[in-house]
C-alpha cells in the first residue's frame, strides 16, 4: 500500500510542468546527479568513454519533455543531429536515443515525420543507430504508425515495447525484424490498458522477450532484474541464440557492478545515459520504479 501510494507520488510530480520547470533552477540536485550525466554532450561523451573503457556500449539520450512550439521542436531537432556528429567525432561506441514528442508530435505528426528524417540522414551518415523511446499510452500507437513509416525507407531505426500494456506481444509479432528494446514500463496507465500486478508485467516481459528472439530479431533487454537477466541467458542457451542477436541495457548509474560482470561475460552490455538540464521527469519515473531507487537518492543527495 505504502509502496504504490509512494510510486504515484512520484509519477504525479513525473507530469508536473510547474515542478519541471522549478527542477531546470536547482540544476542537478537531490540525487539526480548520479543518474544524468550531466547537463551538456560533452559530460555525457565523457561518461560514455569512461563506460567504454570498461567495455560497456551505450546510447544518450538528451532530455526534453513538454515541448509546446515548432520552435522548441525544431531546437531539439538540431541538438539531437550535433549530438550525433560529436558522437561520431569522439570515436566513443554509443547510439542515440530520442522522444517523438520532443520533436514535435503533440504538435504536427508530418512535421515531427520530418525531423525525424534529418535525424535518421545523420546517423546513416555516421552508421550510428537512433532508438524511438516509447512514452505514455496515449502516444503508442502515434509512435508505432511514424516508425512503421520511417523504417521504409531507414534501417537504422527501432523503438520500445512495454511489457505491462495487454498489446505488448502483438505489437512484437507486428515488429518482427525490426530492432527494440524491451522494458517492463515506467509511466502510470489505465487498468483498462495495462497490468497492474508485478508478477503479471514479469511474465509478459519474458513472454515478449522470447517471441522477439525466437523471430530472429535483434533484441534489446532492458531491465536491472537479476532473475530476468538468469532467466533470458539461459534461454538463449537453450536455443543457441548467439550473443550477437541481443543486448542487456542498464540505467546510467544503476547496478554498475552487475553491468561490468556481464561485459566480462561476454555479453553486450549497453548502459542508457541522459543528460540535459531537464531532467526532473525522468528522476521521477526512475524513483518510482523500485522503492530501492528512492534510498540510492537519499544517499546521494547526503553525499554532497
Amino acid at each position: 500500500m505504502i509502496e504504490t501510494l509512494s510510486k504515484n507520488i512520484f509519477l504525479y510530480a513525473s507530469q508536473s510542468k510547474t515542478m519541471n520547470r522549478a527542477a531546470k533552477k536547482w540544476g542537478l540536485r537531490f540525487g539526480a546527479s548520479q543518474v544524468v550525466a550531466g547537463e551538456t554532450i560533452e559530460s555525457a561523451v565523457k561518461a560514455v568513454k569512461s563506460l567504454n573503457d570498461k567495455g560497456l556500449v551505450c546510447t544518450v539520450d538528451h532530455l526534453g519533455e513538454f515541448v509546446s512550439s515548432r520552435e522548441e521542436a525544431t531546437e531539439a531537432t538540431e541538438y539531437c543531429i550535433w549530438t550525433l556528429d560529436r558522437i561520431a567525432e569522439s570515436g566513443v561506441h554509443c547510439n542515440l536515443s530520442l522522444k517523438l514528442t520532443q520533436l514535435g508530435l503533440d504538435i504536427d505528426q508530418r512535421f515531427c515525420f520530418n525531423n525525424m528524417r534529418r535525424i535518421l540522414d545523420t546517423a546513416a551518415k555516421h552508421r550510428n543507430f537512433v532508438r524511438i523511446d516509447m512514452e505514455d499510452y496515449s502516444h503508442c500507437q502515434m509512435t508505432l504508425d511514424l516508425l512503421k513509416e520511417l523504417r521504409q525507407e531507414y534501417e537504422n531505426v527501432g523503438t520500445v515495447i512495454q511489457s505491462y500494456l495487454y498489446r505488448a506481444l502483438q505489437d512484437v509479432k507486428d515488429l518482427k525484424g525490426v530492432p527494440l528494446r524491451l522494458v517492463k514500463g515506467a509511466y502510470k496507465e489505465s487498468p483498462e490498458v495495462a497490468y497492474q500486478e508485478k508478477a503479471k508485467v514479469d511474465e509478459n516481459f519474458m513472454t515478449i522477450i522470447k517471441e522477439h528472439l525466437l523471430s530472429g530479431s535483434y533484441t534489446a533487454i532492458a531491465t536491472h532484474d537479476h532473475n530476468i537477466i538468469a532467466k533470458v541467458t539461459d534461454f538463449v542457451k537453450e536455443k543457441g541464440i548467439s550473443p550477437d542477436q541481443f543486448e542487456f541495457q542498464m540505467l546510467y548509474g544503476f547496478r554498475k557492478e552487475l553491468q561490468i560482470r556481464l561485459a566480462e561475460e561476454g555479453y553486450t552490455m549497453r548502459v542508457y545515459i541522459p543528460f540535459g538540464n531537464d531532467w526532473f521527469g525522468y528522476f521521477m519515473r526512475r524513483l518510482a520504479e523500485r522503492p530501492q531507487n528512492v534510498a540510492f537518492a537519499l544517499k546521494g543527495m547526503f553525499s554532497r
